[in-house]
């Protein structure tokens, strides 16, 4: 299954393409919909949503896609995501407060790792987390379990999720005409993946090189 993830990820410039040369305007649905599940369902964090949105950026830099459609629709998913993500969290909240057991599907490691991100940002996480993929699917979360202010959460959503889609799609679109990164897209899409976990890997070793000179 994860080869199976990893194949479609690193081949997404063709296999959107295809969709795209396929199914026309239901494109902008499917977009919509994997951008909403990644920011929106604690569930499922490992999405393409980094290089979904480089892609496709490129696609519209080509003609395949419309811009402004595009951007529209993948900033209303994200926005909308984080908003539905925000709810959950807050009836898990009420629903612990009255004495519920808590969620067993939700994984404990993820949720304490973006607690910790939390902790260090304060509440401009909910803009920072955006670039970082599995934490900005729990932040949400842990916002509302932490009763962040709902007004507040929507101010930081909106900022995070436009600054999110427009560099993302942006710079898709502004190299999609570019014909190294057009002829090598694949690789390029590496980079992206690469860069968009060097954040999370970087506090890992933070994190274990602390500890490990903490005990010497």
């Amino acid at each position: 299954m994860l080869q199976a993830a990893s194949g479609w990820i690193f081949h997404l410039d063709t296999r959107l393409a295809a969709f795209t040369a396929a199914h026309g305007a239901w494109v902008y649905l499917m977009l919509f919909a994997v951008i909403f599940v990644e920011t929106g369902v604690v569930l499922l964090p490992f999405l393409p949503g980094d290089s979904l949105l480089f892609v496709s950026g490129t696609l519209a830099a080509g003609g395949a896609l419309h811009l402004a459609i595009l951007l529209i629709a993948v900033a209303l998913a994200a926005i909308g995501g984080d908003a539905a993500n925000f709810a959950a969290g807050t009836i898990m909240r009420k629903h612990l407060a009255a004495g519920g057991a808590g969620a067993r599907l939700i994984n404990q490691r993820h949720l304490d790792r973006t607690r910790e991100f939390f902790d260090r940002h304060g509440p401009q996480a909910i803009i920072l987390a955006r670039f970082v993929p599995v934490v900005r699917t729990f932040a949400p979360f842990v916002a509302a379990l932490g009763s962040m202010h709902f007004g507040r959460f929507i101010a930081y959503n909106v900022c995070g999720g436009l600054l999110w889609v427009g560099l993302l799609v942006g710079t898709g679109y502004k190299l999609g005409n570019v014909g190294w990164i057009r002829d090598h897209l694949s690789m390029v899409l590496i980079g992206v993946v690469l860069l968009s976990i060097l954040p999370g890997v970087f506090a890992w070793g933070k994190q274990k090189f602390g500890r490990r000179k903490a005990t010497s």
